[in-house]
């Protein structure tokens, strides 16, 4: 009994030493992202990698997403003759819930997960020895820029996944279903107001500080090789994606 209390009480302490560590590097990499100069070139190479190079993925989630979202909510309210509420259902399962937890974690998995390597080569191969050595800060250099385009990438790419999935929605419920598209679309207006749209906000900002500091702090202290990488990479995006669900139900919690 004595040595399962130390072994979780040791893995416990890590884990909020860890937890420390990860928010004294994000403060740094926020404090030094408005402290010119700004690397404006940097900062749109790397929203172009965290945005632009994920709309398909985000794209085709958000379109089968809600395509099945219409045929579940369609089944069930069918249930209690409650077919004119699918359009509601539908706009606000993807502003609260779905498209800001679905698009991060899609971020994560595709552009988060590199991020963690790139750094983690950068580590290494001594990259980032060198920066200090030329009193470069590395934190400024490499960290700040990709943590201010993951902040500003996670909104727009919620935005696009909250538009493409009332679509896939539509056309479902529509076109295959035999929902009044009158019915559809009112629901949606009358049930979304600016709190539910301050919410999906607030979620994906949320989200995309959790992506940039935890996948950029992982990389950033990688070590051990080839190996060290690997498992800093594994770590990022299983760590992103946890703290991604925890920090969902916070918000949802909060913000209801």
């Amino acid at each position: 009994m004595t040595g399962l209390i130390s072994l979780v009480g040791g893995k416990t302490l890590r884990l909020v030493q860890e937890a420390g560590r990860i928010q004294i590097f994000l403060v740094q990499a926020l404090l030094r992202a408005v402290v010119p100069p700004y690397r404006w070139s940097f900062i749109l190479a790397q929203t172009h990698f965290l945005g632009v190079r994920s709309w398909l993925v985000i794209l085709l989630t958000a379109l089968f997403t809600g395509m099945v979202l219409a045929y579940q909510g369609a089944y069930t309210l069918r249930l209690f003759g409650g077919e004119g509420l699918l359009g509601s259902g539908v706009a606000l399962g993807l502003i609260r819930e779905l498209a800001p937890v679905l698009s991060a974690l899609m971020v994560t998995g595709r552009a988060g997960s590199a991020m963690a390597a790139e750094l983690g080569i950068m580590r290494i191969s001594e990259q980032i020895d060198a920066l200090e050595t030329l009193n470069l800060e590395p934190i400024k250099f490499l960290i700040s820029p990709r943590l201010v385009a993951s902040v500003l990438v996670a909104p727009l790419l919620g935005g696009i996944f909250v538009v493409v999935g009332i679509v896939g929605a539509y056309m479902v419920a529509v076109h295959l279903l035999g929902v009044n598209a009158g019915m559809f679309y009112d629901g949606m207006v009358q049930s979304v107001d600016g709190e539910d749209l301050i919410m999906g906000l607030v979620k994906c900002l949320v989200f995309g500080v959790t992506i940039g500091a935890v996948c950029a702090y992982k990389g950033f202290f990688a070590s051990r090789g080839a190996e060290g990488v690997g498992r800093a990479t594994t770590d990022a995006v299983v760590m992103s994606s946890v703290l991604i669900l925890v920090w969902d139900y916070v918000l949802t919690s909060i913000l209801m």
